[in-house]
């Protein structure tokens, strides 16, 4: 009866929950500080879950979603916009589930992201690079308009299911990791990870302090985050959430990738690299505190910025 009523695929449903065990659970890691010992910054590793990256949780919670209320199957495409990860995150599951994707990405997009998801079979409309994400998410309204019976829109800025999944996974996990947290730090782009880690964090433990990373200009270089000042605001956005907000500039993250990579031997994408900008910034100024962030993703998908920074 509620397949029926719903157009609920179960044998799809049932494919779509057993992936879940490849979603999150990612490991913390405890990184050095290069002035005080006694300083903890503690950060998840999240391109280590299917996809590579942060947003495989965002990711998996629509598409998980959408198929049990009927919204999504083999017969209809999951369409959205993205700047990359995403995206991957999308076609990487969808993949195995047997359903088709179609992104509006801007054509400035790194050309490793561009591989990545041609070799995964994704239809991609390149939108004007000028426009970012903004340009992206105009698209591909207008495409689910027109075409409303050929889609699934996803619309990861304003679909709860993206501060949702960070809600009821990240926060918890980084709980049972590190119970002595005093700081919680992420950077914005969807605002997902931000909102959903967040708004969870403060209902367990009002203590915790949550601090909002922005970019420090509206041209920067740490893919996926905002200038909300000049960029459309998400629509899961929640501007009463963060008790601090600080600006990370590009040339700091920049920097934070050669001495993370000396130190701990790791490579970092420039957004995870701003992110832990941020945590440092914080764990210096609060003594005895335990700050935790999260690293989106590794320098997989940045071979120009690791070749400019010859590592």
């Amino acid at each position: 009866m509620l397949e029926t009523k719903f157009n609920i695929d179960l044998p799809l449903l049932k494919m779509a929950e057993a992936l879940g065990r490849q979603i999150g659970n990612t490991p913390v890691h405890q990184f050095r500080h290069w002035k005080d010992k006694h300083i903890r910054v503690l950060a998840k590793l999240e391109w280590k879950q299917l996809s590579g990256s942060v947003k495989a949780r965002a990711a998996y919670n629509i598409i998980l979603n959408a198929i049990r209320e009927g919204k999504l199957n083999t017969d209809k495409r999951l369409l959205d916009a993205t700047s990359g990860n995403t995206g991957i995150a999308y076609a990487t599951i969808c993949k195995l589930l047997g359903i088709e994707v179609t992104l509006c990405l801007p054509e400035n997009a790194s050309q490793e992201r561009k591989d990545i998801l041609k070799k995964l079979g994704v239809e991609i409309i390149f939108t004007s690079p000028f426009e970012g994400t903004d340009g992206a998410q105009e698209k591909a309204l207008e495409l689910s308009i027109r075409n409303r019976d050929d889609y699934f829109y996803a619309d990861q800025y304003k679909n709860p299911n993206n501060w949702k999944s960070h809600y009821y996974t990240t926060a918890p996990e980084i709980l049972m990791s590190v119970p002595g947290i005093t700081h919680f730090v992420a950077g914005l782009g969807t605002t997902g990870t931000f909102i959903g880690t967040g708004r969870r964090l403060k209902e367990l433990n009002q203590s915790i302090r949550l601090i909002s990373l922005q970019p420090e200009f509206a041209l920067h270089g740490m893919e996926g985050w905002k200038h909300l000042e000049t960029a459309a605001i998400p629509g899961i956005y929640d501007d009463s959430l963060a008790d601090e907000t600080e600006l990370i500039s590009t040339e700091e993250a920049y920097l934070t990738i050669g001495y993370v990579y000396k130190q701990d031997g790791i490579l970092l994408s420039p957004s995870s690299a701003a992110n832990l900008v941020g945590a440092y910034r914080i764990a210096e100024r609060a003594k005895n505190s335990v700050v935790v962030t999260v690293l989106p993703d590794n320098a997989d998908k940045y071979k120009d910025v690791i070749k400019f920074l010859k590592l």
